[in-house]
């Protein structure tokens, strides 16, 4: 019997296997477990916090005797504040600072040195380019975690609040008159999100 060459019918086709889910841009990886995903916010906004305080000290360490010097000690109190909310929630939740804290120690009072050397305007601008990253950052967060994270969510949303109030306070003082407005807020802006980007990751 000779084969069929015309007409004949191939075997059905097998089932491919399932395409693997490609997670969204920018997921890390264990952004799929909770406790891994919970473990990365508290460490990088503890991170976070604990620039923002160096950044004021820098600040303050210049304009310490200055006319604008009640208003950066407010602000800075404000940070301390959500930076001992972090600090509880590393413990509470056993999870690791980031192994950049040195770093940001050194790089956040430098920061706001510098600025506050170019005047108490370069200062309010950069105080108006960290919090607007800062906004974007936490509402981001807010967006992520489930109503099981209920009272994070809570603070953090109240601590982005009081960012904006900071950035507000910048707007208000002058910062946009700063010489190089732009070219210092888009350096500020650069920085601040590549150091959000490394203390996720490490």
């Amino acid at each position: 019997m000779t084969p069929e060459k015309n007409g004949s019918k191939s075997p059905p086709p097998q089932d491919a296997p399932p395409a693997a889910e490609t997670p969204p841009r920018g997921t890390l990886p264990g952004d799929l477990d909770p406790e891994a995903r919970l473990a990365r916010i508290i460490r990088v906004d503890h991170a976070g916090e604990y620039g923002a305080r160096r950044i004021y000290e820098g600040q303050l360490a210049v304009l310490g005797k200055t006319a604008c010097a009640a208003t950066l000690r407010h602000m800075h109190a404000q940070e301390l504040a959500h930076l001992r909310t972090f600090e509880d929630l590393l413990v509470q939740h056993r999870v690791r600072p980031t192994a950049l804290q040195p770093v940001w120690h050194v790089a956040g009072f430098a920061l706001g040195a510098a600025t506050a050397l170019l005047g108490e305007k370069a200062a309010m601008a950069c105080t108006v380019a960290v919090e607007e990253v800062i906004d974007a950052h936490y509402a981001g967060q807010h967006g992520q975690l489930g109503d099981d994270q209920a009272a994070l969510k809570d603070a953090i949303e109240t601590f982005r609040q009081e960012e904006l109030e900071h950035r507000d306070i910048g707007l208000k003082h002058g910062a946009e008159e700063t010489p190089g407005y732009e070219i210092l807020t888009g350096a500020v802006k650069a920085g601040s999100r590549l150091a959000i980007w490394l203390s996720e990751r490490f």
